[in-house]
């Protein structure tokens, strides 16, 4: 994702963060795409209204530490060596008939080339703290990790397609993309359209819908999803890594449908996605979102661009409110991170896992693993807040 080889040498140390570099420009089959119009970047003016409740304390983060490299050379898995995955990054993950599967973005081979826009792999423990290496991949007949979304490679037009999140819909694997038509400076990138992919056979051969389409300019060009209470949530950011975190839902049965989705206004839900309002501001980048039982607390996981930093929200209700924002990793520590997914399935208690991207020294996917704990609570005084709200309202909220 929006890393350019300008400088790939004998090693991925070379990328940089720019993508005024050439990438290969090997053209797919574009056959049924309509033509767009280029110079057409829409950022759509997008509601930034929050809730006015103020978030109770939540988890604090003592410690953090890189667990291991997924992928690339120096990864337990060699990913260079058995699938010709020498960087890539993203990672996000969904659990698909009791087995742990990790998406990756744009995807190179030795020296930069061999590019894919995307690869999938499967796990071989979906337990974070066991044997958390890549047990296999969907591959080519050559053995190579496959392009499983196949994309344009056409900049201004289709530059390249990024699956954004996952989920298992019974026999049925989903996949949310982004089309990208143009790489930005300062972390912005001009989305043409996003949409769905699924796969019927478990993720060898995967189709775009044709009905599950939504123009650039949502505010939910990128996803994070929540299978909760029978509901399918939807955590959504435009292109780009600027704007605010918005929340829709939508039935399982009814994924496919855009007309279906309800979205979160601050009040109630609305079927006017125009009218979505943010439930956690702006600056956010790619996002991540899981339930703690032991604490009772939805985690949330993003990218503050800003701060240059992996950010750690809490919340009681996934509407919110939100608690403030903390540091979770700092590009200080790790340069050129970005992309915190928490892994999906595991008990969050002391240590929560999640994977993190670094374009440079190395552009390649890493497993992270955070140590929390409960901060000590005045009490008395969350109970004399809890009895003065009166505006409290919860993911179940009705029109």
């Amino acid at each position: 994702m929006r890393i350019s080889p300008a400088l790939f040498g004998v090693s991925l140390s070379a990328f940089i963060l720019s993508c005024s570099g050439h990438l290969p420009m090997a053209i797919a089959d574009t056959e049924g795409m309509e033509a767009v119009d280029t110079m057409a970047l829409s950022e759509a003016a997008l509601p930034l209204d929050l809730p006015d409740a103020a978030a109770q304390p939540g988890l604090r983060i003592v410690d953090t530490k890189i667990v291991n490299q997924l992928t690339g050379a120096a990864s337990p898995s060699a990913t260079d060596a058995r699938w010709n995955v020498h960087g890539t990054d993203l990672g996000h993950m969904f659990k698909h008939k009791g087995d742990l599967f990790m998406v990756f973005g744009d995807t190179y081979g030795s020296d930069g080339g061999d590019w894919r826009s995307n690869t999938l792999a499967r796990m071989a423990d979906p337990d974070p703290s066991s044997d958390f290496s890549i047990a296999s991949m969907i591959e080519t007949a050559t053995g190579a990790a496959k392009e499983v979304i196949r994309s344009a490679k056409i900049p201004g037009f289709e530059w390249t397609v990024i699956p954004t999140n996952g989920i298992s819909l019974g026999e049925r694997m989903v996949l949310h993309y982004m089309s990208v038509r143009m790489w930005g400076q300062d972390d912005k990138w001009y989305v043409r359209r996003s949409g769905l992919a699924y796969s019927d056979d478990d993720g060898q051969n995967w189709t775009r819908s044709d009905t599950a389409m939504w123009p650039a300019g949502t505010g939910f060009e990128q996803v994070a999803y929540v299978n909760h209470d029978g509901m399918i949530y939807v955590f959504g950011i435009p292109q780009g890594r600027f704007g605010g975190i918005r929340l829709g839902r939508v039935t399982p049965q009814d994924v496919f449908d855009p007309a279906a989705y309800e979205y979160w206004n601050g009040v109630g839900w609305t079927a006017n996605v125009g009218a979505a309002s943010a439930v956690v501001p702006a600056p956010a980048g790619e996002l991540s979102v899981a339930w703690s039982e032991a604490h009772g607390s939805w985690l949330m996981m993003y990218l503050d661009p800003v701060q240059r930093a992996v950010i750690l929200r809490t919340a009681p209700d996934m509407t919110g409110p939100w608690s403030d924002a903390q540091i979770v990793a700092h590009a200080d520590d790790y340069p050129g991170l970005y992309a915190p997914y928490i892994v999906p399935g595991q008990d969050i208690e002391d240590t929560v896992y999640f994977t993190m991207s670094r374009w440079k020294p190395v552009y390649n996917v890493f497993l992270m693993k955070a140590v929390l704990e409960v901060p000590n609570v005045d009490l008395a005084a969350v109970e004399a807040t809890d009895l003065s709200d009166t505006g409290s309202t919860g993911v179940q909220a009705t029109e």
